[in-house]
């Protein structure tokens, strides 16, 4: 099956890339959760604008992208969130309450798709969190979660 993706794959490819996948795997799993959509001749013209759509978010090279990293790791990152007594969160942290802290405190837009949490974070202090610049580059971020 031939289908053209609209997002972030891990091991399939990025957005826009045109990649053959097995029927069910398509059908089942990435066509349902919106993560790809059916190649016809008519969807191959999207191709174009989800690529430039991805070179305006993406960072512009790996010298660029060892910049950001400097950045993200001079600094320690707080996050705000509302928790109970004993320091346990009402619900977790999520990446895009990261994405805006990052930004925030660096100046640089941050995705939240690049932002990879090991374990849900659901506790009050400092955890690290990894954010993906470039495909060679990755920078590891601390975290500071303290309550509102």
């Amino acid at each position: 099956m031939k289908l053209i993706l609209t997002q972030e794959v891990t091991g399939l490819g990025g957005p826009g890339d045109v990649v053959e996948v097995k029927d069910g795997y398509g059908r089942n799993y990435l066509v349902p959760r919106g993560v790809a959509i059916r190649w016809t001749r008519g969807a191959e013209k999207t191709v174009e604008s989800i690529k430039a759509a991805r070179a305006t978010r993406a960072v512009r090279d790996l010298g660029h992208a060892e910049e950001i990293k400097t950045k993200l790791e001079a600094n320690s990152v707080a996050v705000k969130v509302r928790a109970g007594a004993g320091g346990r969160l009402f619900g977790a942290v999520t990446t895009s309450e990261i994405a805006e802290a990052l930004t925030a405190t660096s100046g640089e837009q941050v995705d939240k798709r690049t932002i990879a949490i090991k374990n849900p974070i659901r506790a009050l202090g400092n955890h690290e969190v990894s954010v993906r610049l470039h495909d060679e580059v990755s920078a590891t971020v601390a975290l500071n979660v303290i309550p509102a």
